[in-house]
Formats: C-alpha cells, sequence, structure tokens
C-alpha cells in the first residue's frame, strides 16, 4: 500500500523546516538509503534518506517550500512492486489523506479571497494616490522632474511600494505622452494625511529579505533570553603580549602542521578558567542549577545563513592543536551550512570574538540555558601603568555577560580573574 513520507524531526527543537530541495523526481525508483531531500532547519541544511524501497509516486511539497511542519506530508511512495493504479484511485487512506492534507487552503486563505474579490475596483491600472486625502506617492525627483515636464503626476502609475511613483514612471509617461499638469484651481480643504500614509510617503525603497529558518530562530531565541535572563555585565582588560609570543613560538614548531589562532587560545583559556571557578559553569532551569562537570564551549560563528554557535566539547581535556583543527572543521561545516545536531546542541559556555573586526568591546546576548557567554574584543597597543612607569602593551578587553538567576556578581568576577590569569601567563593553562 502507499506509504507517506512526512517532514521528518531532525532536532529536538525543531517543529517546521524548510525543504530546500528534492533530490529525486516523481517516478524515480529509491532503494533504502538513497538521498531524497535537503531540509533546512534552524540550523542547518542536512540531507535525509529513504528508509524503504519503492517508487516516489508523488511529491506533495514543492521545493522551496518555507515552514513546513513536522510530520506533515511532503511525499508519497509505492512499495517495490505495487501498480500505480493503487494510488491513482486513492484506494489507500493514507494516500488519500495526504493529497486532502496539501490541497486544503489554510483557515486564513478564504477571508482574504473574500475580501479582494468584494473590495478590488474593476477599472484601470493602479496609480499613486493613497486612499485618504487624495495624497499622490511620490519620490522628490519624480515630482521634480513631472514639474519639469509639466506631467500631471494624478495620470502617472507608480511601479514603487505602495504605488509611489519613481523616476522610471516619469520617463515612461513622457516617452507616451503623458496628462499635462492642470491649471493651478482655487484651494480645497483637503482631509490630513494618515500617519500610515505620512509614513509610507517617507519610508523610501527597499528590498524585503524574507526570514529564513535559521534567523527566525534566532530573533525567537534572543528575545527570548533579554526579555527572561536577568543580565549583568563584567569587563576586564588582559595583557596579550606574552600569550602572543607562546602562540608565534607554537606555530613554529608546528612547521605547517596546524596554525594556532588567538581565539584557540581563549578557548583553552576559558575551559581551563571553568575549571578552576566550577560555579561560572553552570546553566539555569526551572528546577535547579546544573553545574556541568566538563567545559563544553559554545563560540559563535557567524555564517552565511546566520549566527551558530557549534561546540567544543570538553575543552578542559583537549591540546591547543586539537582545539584549532576541530575549530576549523566545525567553521567550515557551519559556513556550508552541514552541521549535524549533535554539532551545536548542548554546550555549558558560550564565547563570540568580534576582534577581527576591529571592535574593541562589546555586550554579548546570553545563550539560555547556559549561564555566561564571554565576548571578545580586539588586541590593540595601549598605554599601560607598569611598575609606576608608563609602557605599552597589548590589550585585549574582555566583558562577561552573566544570567543573575545562575550566577552571582562574586562568581562572575572570580572567573574573569582567573581567565586574565591564564591570558597573561598563557604557560600556566598547558600544565
Amino acid at each position: 500500500m502507499p506509504i507517506t513520507i512526512t517532514m521528518p524531526a531532525l532536532s529536538p527543537t525543531m517543529t517546521e523546516g524548510t525543504l530546500a530541495k528534492w533530490l529525486l523526481k516523481e517516478g524515480d525508483t529509491v532503494q533504502s538509503g538513497d538521498l531524497l531531500a535537503e531540509i533546512e532547519t534552524d540550523k542547518a541544511t542536512m540531507e535525509v534518506e529513504a528508509a524503504d524501497d519503492g517508487v516516489l509516486a508523488r511529491i506533495l511539497v514543492a521545493e522551496g517550500t518555507e515552514g513546513v511542519p513536522v510530520n506533515a506530508p511532503i511525499a508519497i511512495f509505492l512499495e517495490e512492486g505495487e501498480d500505480a493504479s493503487v494510488f491513482e484511485d486513492a484506494t489507500s487512506e493514507t494516500a488519500a489523506a495526504a493529497v486532502a492534507a496539501l490541497a486544503a487552503p489554510t483557515p486564513t486563505q478564504a477571508p482574504a479571497t473574500e475580501a479582494v474579490a468584494v473590495t478590488a475596483p474593476a477599472a484601470a491600472p493602479p496609480v499613486a494616490v493613497a486612499a485618504s486625502g487624495g495624497r499622490i506617492l511620490a519620490s522628490p525627483l519624480a515630482r521634480r522632474m513631472a514639474t519639469q515636464a509639466g506631467l500631471d503626476l494624478a495620470s502617472v502609475s507608480g511601479s514603487g511600494p505602495r504605488g509611489r511613483i519613481v523616476k522610471a514612471d516619469i520617463e515612461a509617461a513622457e516617452a507616451t505622452g503623458g496628462t499635462p499638469a492642470a491649471a493651478p484651481v482655487a484651494p480645497v480643504t483637503a482631509t490630513p494625511a494618515t500617519p500610515a500614509a505620512d509614513a509610507s510617503a517617507l519610508e523610501g525603497d527597499f528590498e524585503l529579505q524574507p526570514l529564513s529558518t535559521m534567523r527566525k530562530t534566532i530573533a525567537r531565541r534572543m528575545s527570548e533570553s533579554k526579555r527572561e535572563a536577568p543580565h549583568f555585565y563584567l569587563t576586564v582588560d588582559c595583557e596579550l603580549d606574552a600569550l602572543l609570543s607562546l602562540r608565534t613560538e607554537l606555530n613554529e614548531r608546528a612547521d605547517a602542521a596546524f596554525k594556532l589562532s588567538v581565539n584557540d587560545l581563549v578557548i583553552k583559556a576559558a575551559a581551563v578558567a571553568l575549571m578552576k571557578v566550577p560555579a561560572a559553569n553552570a546553566g539555569y532551569s526551572e528546577d535547579g542549577i546544573k553545574l556541568y562537570k566538563s567545559a563544553d564551549i559554545s563560540v559563535a560563528v557567524a555564517s552565511e545563513r546566520g549566527l551558530i554557535t557549534p561546540v567544543i566539547r570538553n575543552a578542559n581535556g583537549k591540546g591547543l592543536e586539537a582545539i584549532s583543527t576541530e575549530m576549523r572543521a566545525l567553521a567550515q561545516k557551519a559556513n556550508d551550512g552541514k552541521l549535524m545536531p549533535e554539532d551545536y546542541q548542548g554546550g555549558s559556555f558560550s564565547i563570540s570574538n568580534l576582534g577581527m573586526y576591529g571592535v574593541k568591546q562589546f555586550d554579548a546576548v546570553i545563550n539560555t540555558p547556559q549561564a555566561c557567554i564571554l565576548a571578545v574584543g580586539a588586541g590593540e597597543q595601549r598605554a599601560v601603568v607598569k611598575d609606576g612607569a608608563l609602557a605599552i602593551a597589548t590589550v585585549m578587553s574582555v566583558t562577561l555577560s552573566v544570567d543573575h538567576r545562575a550566577v552571582d556578581g562574586a562568581i562572575g568576577g572570580q572567573f574573569l580573574a582567573a581567565f586574565k590569569g591564564l591570558i597573561q601567563d598563557p604557560m600556566t593553562m598547558l600544565l
């Protein structure tokens, strides 16, 4: 009998996904393990395999469709050797239900269609006249060009947002001989334009970029974090000269086998500091404070699809070479949209580094349910006082954002003191 293929749940938090691409077409013979489609979740694009042998009889959800709920029908299989008439006659209740679910309009579609049918004018092309007060929406350049050409703006069809007249519309009207501007008439009292009309006239031209599944998730999680987690912030300055010297020496000894970044050393220092101050390696839950046994460091990576935080697990127990190699591999997978759920789920502490962009200092939003995130700024030469005299040192500012429900100020201060000590005396993190 026909088999209904549904949108899979590719992570514990996934409620919907985007069917990015079908890798097979209707009528193709499929074997178990063949790749069926690419599904875009809130974190990555993942390939889905067929679980059964058969024929892909019908695709119910077109590729590119966003917001497909988990467990919604997306395709129908015929089992191996099954006649297509079984599907065509819809004798299978499962197949019939899947087709009906796809074809059924959403509850909001019918009223919207009826409203359009009742209110839509049966006449001429749209012109840029607002519904209130007869205000004509046109860019300043278009108005100036119309005045110079003697054109009546009311006779020009606007192609901009909300029927706004733009330069191209005036040029087109001139080419076709538009209606001359009318002679001045006595002023009349007009109804003032509504604030909405004024706003639309001043808004200007723009391109509306649809929200991706990842961007929706980022918006939701960041809003929840700032709304629910009481943030407070602690900042310290760390001198980097000893760390930079150690990095140079280790990279020279590696003989191109690997190349350490400052961020690799920051990850290691944060992990060791968490072992020294375990109360900072925490997460908040309604059942209690979770105190994590290992330092699983979530590192913010800015991919083309959005921000994601792959995890370096047990960073406290790994060497710098292992951290560096793993971080490069995870960053590449993030940019390619190939992260697996186990690559980014979990984590006990986060790091966000904007130093490569020249950002001196910033406050990061906590990656809940974790209790802390470390925002790392750029290393720069600054004047410092050493032994009562001015000197020059390479200094990096770091800010710890803390969820006060789980971690108090004293604990945050202890963590930063331990972290700063490791950064300024980096050999101690290797012990």
